[in-house]
């Protein structure tokens, strides 16, 4: 019988911050055939140390004219849905946004601040984030292209959310797992999210039996060939 190493959202979560992270989880899913799992790499942590694990709450943002009037109400509003989007994000979930151009900021101080009280996990966005000293004073997790202070007002605006989004040709659902740390996010598909993390847990503790081993004098070749990990 497959062994099962958490019963809830929490569970799952902990064990992840505490044994898990993106090359292992990455490795797993390149065995099941998932090769699209992994967003750009200039996404990356605001800090070194930052670490992310939730579900993904999806946002599209699009790029308008700020003078311009529209036929969609939506797009009359000064951010669109972004703060309607924003106040609807729950306990453990990620702020995950993409569809503008990477030119401007779409991830800031105040959002952050916001997402932390309502128990959020993270944001990962497609484009840039500021108010970074804020961002880092607060120690939210948000990853992004980098600092750059240009904001997203004038230049775009939320369109919908929690549905689904393509970010850079991976396909991501609200609902799916993001995992974040230092070497970049991937996504973790909700239908197989069971599997994945099983074996990433089985990986990750098998890995520290091999480095024990290897620093106790074994090859590395007789170390796969005893147990199958590299």
């Amino acid at each position: 019988m497959e062994t099962i190493f958490w019963k809830n959202d929490d569970e799952l979560f902990d064990i992840v911050r505490k044994e898990l992270y993106t090359a292992v989880v990455g490795d797993i899913m390149d065995k099941m055939g998932l090769f699209n799992q992994f967003l750009p790499p200039q996404i990356q942590p605001l800090h070194d140390d930052m670490f992310v694990i939730g579900r993904a709450m999806t946002v599209l943002e699009a790029d308008v004219v700020s003078d311009s009037s529209s036929n969609n109400p939506i797009l009359n509003k000064p951010f669109g849905l972004m703060l309607e989007a924003l106040d609807d994000l729950k306990k453990n979930e990620v702020y995950v946004c993409t569809g503008s151009s990477p030119s401007y900021a779409l991830w800031g101080e105040l959002m952050a601040t916001r997402a932390q009280i309502l128990g959020a996990a993270g944001a990962v966005v497609d484009g840039y984030s500021r108010d970074t000293k804020g961002i880092l004073e607060l120690n939210f997790p948000s990853f992004s292209y980098g600092r750059y202070a240009q904001d997203q007002a004038p230049r775009g605006k939320v369109i919908d959310f929690r549905v689904p989004i393509e970010l850079k040709g991976v396909r991501i659902n609200s609902g799916d797992i993001i995992l974040g740390d230092i070497d970049g996010v991937c996504v973790v598909p909700r239908e197989v999210e069971e599997e994945v993390f099983r074996l990433s847990i089985d990986k990750a503790r098998g890995e520290k039996i091999v480095q024990k081993k290897i620093q106790e004098g074994m090859s590395t070749k007789e170390a796969f060939d005893t147990y199958g990990i590299m």
